[in-house]
C-alpha cells in the first residue's frame, strides 16, 4: 500500500496525527487584512449607492419633476424644480401626456391608467373625479381642465385606452393604421437601457426567485439524505433524475422559445410594433435551448461511456457515509452556507439596484424637466462591486470547504472514533481563529482567474461582428484556457484546505503539499475520485434543471415580467450554487478522505508500531477499486485481483 505513495516527508513529519496540530498560529494574515480593507470599500459603495440611488425608480419610474412614483419623495426634492419632493404613494404608474413626443412630453405619476378613450378635457376631468387619477399637472384641479391648458402642455388633449407596461401607461390596441402615431412611443420605450429593464424584472420577481432558491434547497437536502441512507439506489437515481431533468428542462426551453416565437410572429402578421424586450427574450431562449440540447446530448454520451464504472461509486459513498454517521452535523453545514449565500446575494442585488440608480438629477434647459444622468465614477464602482461578488462568494464556499475538511481530518486521524466530541465546532474554531487568511487567499486566486475570463467573454460579445477571425479565435482559446485553469485551481484549493486543516501551514505551503501528493498519486486519485465526482455533478445538474423548469413555468405566468429569461438564468445559477453547497459535502468528504489516506500512507507503513489510521475496508476499497477501473479501461471482462495487479 505504501509503495503507491511517494514523496516522503522528513523525519520530524512522522508524528502521531491523532488530531490536527494544536500549536498553530494565524496563516496568511496579510491577505486577510486586504480582504477586510476590500470589504470596507464594499460598505462605502453600499453607502454611496443608498445615498445617491433609488432602487424603486427602476420598478415604478419617475415623473418630469424627479419624483419616484409610488414613493414618498419628501426630503428628496430637486433644487429649483417645482412639484419636486412630493408624496407619490399609491401612484405607481407613469402617464405620458403626449405619446407623439414621449421624450419631451410631461410625465406624471398616476394611480391608475385610463382604461378607455378620453377624447375631450371634459372626459379627462370626469375620469379624474370618478377614478381619482388626475392626468393633468399636479397643481391643476379637475374643475380647471380646459383646452388652453392642452395648448400649454399641462393637460393631455386626447387620451387613448391604456394598460400598464413596465409600469408605464401604454395604449391597449396598436393597429397598423395607427402605427405612425405610436412609433415614437415605442422608440422611446425601446431606447431605454436594457440593463434597467432587466433590473426591473429582478426587482419585480425577487420574491419568486427567493422562493425558488428554497425549492432548490429542498431538492438539495433531499438528494443528500438519499445518498446517506440509500447509497446503493441513489447513484442510479441521481443519473435517472439528471437525464429526466435535463431532457425536461431542454423541452421546457424549446417550448418557451416556440411560444415566444409564435407570439412575435402573430404580432408581425398584424403589423403591430414590437418591443425590443420581446425580441431579445425570444433570442435568449433560443440560445438557452440550443445550449441545453448540446449539453444534454453530451451528458447522455458520457453516461453511456462511464456506465461500467458507476457501480464503484456505491462503495465510495458507503465509506464517506461512515464519516457522516460519526459526524452527522456535517450534513447541516451546507445549510449555514446556503443561508449566508442567500443573504449575500440579496444584499448584492439590492446594492446593485441602488448603484444602477445612483444618478445625478439634471434639469433639461429646453423643457425644464428633470433627467437622471450617471455619476462620473460609477462605472468604476460597477467593477469593484463585481469583484466583491466573486471574491466573497468564493470566500463563503471556501469557508465551508475548510470546515468540512478539518472535521474529516480530525475524524480520520482519531483512533477511537467513539471519543469524538463537537468535531465541527473545533474545525470552525480553527477556521475563525487561525485560517481565515488562507481561505481569503484561495478565494482571491480564483477571483484573479475568473474575472479576466468574464472580461474576455464580455469583449468577445462586443467584438462578435468583427471580421478579424484571428482575434475571435484567440479570445475563445484564452477563455477556454482560463476556464480549465479555474477548475484545476478550485480542485487544488479544496485539497490545500485539507492540508491546512491537518498541518496548520499557510496556503502556499499547503497547496504545494497537496499538489505533490496529488501528482504522486495521480492515477489513484483520478481513478477513484473521478467517478464519484461525476455522479455528484449529475446531482447538481439535476437540481439545477428541476429548479429551472419550475422557474420557467412560474415566471411565464407573470404578465408583468417582459424579459424573464434573465431571472430564470439567475435562478438556475443560484440553484446550482445551492446544490453545490449540499452535494459538495459528500464531494469534500471523499476528497478529504483520499488525501488523508495518501498522507496516512506517507507517514505510516502499516506495522504494529505505525499502523494506518484508515479502516481495513477503506484500504481494500481503494486498492481493489483502482485495479477494477484499470481492468475496465483495458477492456478486461473481470478485474484483476490485488495480487495479480501487484505482479
Amino acid at each position: 500500500m505504501c509503495g503507491c505513495c511517494s514523496g516522503k516527508d522528513s523525519a520530524e513529519d512522522k508524528a502521531d496525527l491523532t488530531n490536527p496540530i494544536k500549536n498553530r498560529g494565524c496563516t496568511d494574515i496579510i491577505i486577510l487584512i486586504l480582504f477586510v480593507l476590500f470589504w470596507a470599500g464594499m460598505i462605502f459603495i453600499a453607502a454611496f449607492s443608498i445615498t445617491h440611488g433609488d432602487a424603486w425608480r427602476l420598478v415604478y419610474g419617475y415623473d418630469s419633476f424627479g419624483n419616484t412614483c409610488d414613493e414618498d419623495n419628501t426630503g428628496k426634492a430637486v433644487e429649483n424644480v417645482s412639484f419636486s419632493g412630493m408624496n407619490m404613494e399609491g401612484k405607481g404608474f407613469v402617464f405620458i401626456l403626449d405619446i407623439l413626443d414621449p421624450v419631451n412630453s410631461m410625465k406624471l405619476c398616476v394611480n391608475k391608467c385610463p382604461g378607455q378613450d378620453l377624447n375631450t378635457t371634459v372626459d379627462i376631468a370626469r375620469f379624474a373625479v370618478t377614478e381619482g387619477s388626475y392626468l393633468c399637472r399636479y397643481d391643476i384641479k379637475d374643475t380647471d381642465y380646459s383646452d388652453d391648458l392642452v395648448k400649454k402642455g399641462i393637460c393631455p388633449g386626447r387620451v387613448f385606452a391604456s394598460e400598464p407596461l413596465l409600469n408605464r401607461c401604454v395604449p391597449k390596441q396598436i393597429f397598423s393604421t395607427a402605427g405612425d402615431i405610436f412609433a415614437k412611443f415605442f422608440d422611446f420605450v425601446n431606447s431605454s437601457d436594457l440593463f434597467q429593464k432587466v433590473l426591473h424584472d429582478l426587482m419585480t420577481g425577487w420574491r419568486e426567485m427567493l422562493i425558488l432558491c428554497f425549492v432548490a434547497l429542498g431538492f438539495g437536502a433531499l438528494m443528500v439524505l438519499l445518498i446517506r441512507f440509500l447509497a446503493s439506489v441513489i447513484v442510479w437515481f441521481i443519473i435517472t433524475i439528471a437525464i429526466i431533468g435535463s431532457i425536461a428542462g431542454t423541452a421546457g426551453l424549446w417550448w418557451t422559445y416556440m411560444d415566444k416565437k409564435r407570439f412575435i410572429d402573430d404580432k408581425e402578421d398584424d403589423n403591430i410594433p414590437l418591443l425590443n424586450v420581446d425580441i431579445d427574450s425570444e433570442q435568449a431562449f433560443m440560445i438557452y435551448s440550443i445550449i441545453a440540447t448540446v449539453l444534454t446530448v453530451i451528458l447522455l454520451l458520457v453516461i453511456l461511456v462511464m456506465r461500467k464504472r458507476i457501480g464503484l461509486t456505491v462503495t465510495l459513498f458507503h465509506e464517506a457515509g461512515k464519516c457522516l454517521a460519526d459526524v452527522p452535523i456535517l450534513l447541516l453545514q451546507p445549510l449555514w452556507t446556503f443561508i449566508i449565500l442567500v443573504f449575500f446575494f440579496v444584499y448584492w442585488i439590492i446594492i446593485l439596484a441602488f448603484l444602477a440608480t445612483a444618478e445625478k438629477a439634471t434639469v433639461d434647459k429646453t423643457t425644464g424637466f428633470v433627467r437622471y444622468t450617471e455619476h462620473e465614477h460609477v462605472s468604476y464602482l460597477w467593477w469593484y462591486h463585481l469583484i466583491g461578488l466573486i471574491w466573497t462568494s468564493e470566500f463563503i464556499i471556501a469557508c465551508q470547504q475548510l470546515v468540512v475538511s478539518g472535521a474529516v481530518a480530525t475524524w480520520y486521524f482519531t483512533r477511537d472514533k467513539k471519543n469524538l466530541s463537537c468535531t465541527i465546532c473545533k474545525s470552525t474554531k480553527l477556521l475563525i481563529f487561525h485560517h481565515l487568511g488562507s481561505v481569503a487567499f484561495g478565494a482571491f486566486i480564483i477571483t484573479l482567474v475568473k474575472l479576466p475570463r468574464w472580461i474576455l467573454m464580455y469583449m468577445q460579445k462586443k467584438t462578435k461582428g468583427s471580421q478579424n477571425t484571428c482575434v475571435q479565435y484567440a479570445m475563445k482559446c484564452c477563455i477556454c484556457c482560463l476556464w480549465c485553469l479555474e477548475k484545476c485551481l478550485k480542485y487544488l484549493n479544496q485539497n490545500a484546505y485539507t492540508v491546512v486543516a491537518i498541518q496548520g501551514t499557510n496556503f502556499c505551503s499547503s497547496a504545494k503539499k497537496a499538489f505533490m501528493t496529488l501528482v504522486s498519486n495521480a492515477l489513484r486519485v483520478a481513478a477513484i475520485n473521478s467517478v464519484g465526482d461525476f455522479v455528484l455533478f449529475l446531482g447538481k445538474i439535476g437540481v439545477c434543471a428541476a429548479t429551472g423548469a419550475v422557474g420557467i413555468f412560474w415566471f411565464k405566468s407573470k404578465e408583468e415580467l417582459n424579459y424573464y429569461a434573465i431571472p430564470v438564468l439567475l435562478v438556475c445559477i443560484f440553484a446550482y450554487f445551492i446544490a453545490h453547497c449540499f452535494l459538495s459535502t459528500y464531494e469534500m468528504v471523499i476528497d478529504a478522505l483520499l488525501l488523508c489516506f495518501c498522507h496516512d500512507t506517507d507517514i505510516n507503513d502499516g506495522s504494529p508500531e505505525r499502523r494506518y489510521y484508515a479502516s481495513v475496508s477503506l484500504q481494500k476499497y481503494i486498492e481493489e477499486g483502482s485495479n477494477q477501473i484499470t481492468a475496465i479501461s483495458k477492456g478486461d471482462e473481470e478485474p484483476a485481483s490485488p495480487e495479480a495487479a501487484r505482479l
